[in-house]
């Protein structure tokens, strides 16, 4: 007894075959689409990560984890990007992690990150005159408060006291 899709098929001119030869194709198809993000995860090992995302060099390890604590997590703003769990901060790790394996110097990475971010990525900007008010505006602040203590001091101390006896009594 012949089914209705093979009397359609043999009717269209399309053998038996054919709707084999299309599941292969699509099975072909999907197996090399899957293996796009496993070739991804291999390029990853072979330039120095390992499965769980650590450097296999442990002095590039210590360098990341040195550089991604004094960056500044854009979006916690009180965070490191080494503490915090933000994308914008897993995407920056990824980042430094691939300009180390890279060959990048600590301060191309800085420079990289600061020239994409400003300087308010960096914990500790570096002391440049741009910064310098930065860097001078609390030792200016204190210098300020000690000459108005010293001033309101000096001159309560030239005012009389209260508990002086009037002359006479």
């Amino acid at each position: 007894m012949i089914s209705v899709a093979q009397r359609r098929s043999t009717h269209l001119g399309v053998t038996a075959a054919a709707p084999l030869r299309a599941s292969a194709i699509a099975l072909v198809l999907a197996l090399a689409f899957a293996a796009v993000p496993i070739s991804g995860v291999r390029s990853a090992a072979v330039q120095g990560v390992d499965a769980n995302g650590q450097l296999e060099d442990s002095a590039l390890q210590a360098r990341f984890e040195s550089i991604t604590k004094e960056l500044r997590c854009l979006v916690c703003q009180n965070e490191s990007i080494a503490d915090s769990n933000a994308d914008l901060a897993v995407d920056l790790r990824r980042q430094v992690r691939e300009l180390l394996v890279a060959g990048k110097s600590d301060d191309a990475i800085f420079g990289f990150m600061t020239d994409r971010y400003g300087e308010f990525v960096r914990f500790s900007p570096p002391l440049e005159p741009k910064t310098l008010l930065i860097w001078g505006a609390p030792f200016i602040m204190l210098l300020g408060g000690a000459i108005i203590v010293y001033r309101v001091v000096r001159q309560r101390s030239r005012m009389p006291l209260d508990d002086e006896p009037a002359p006479g009594s």
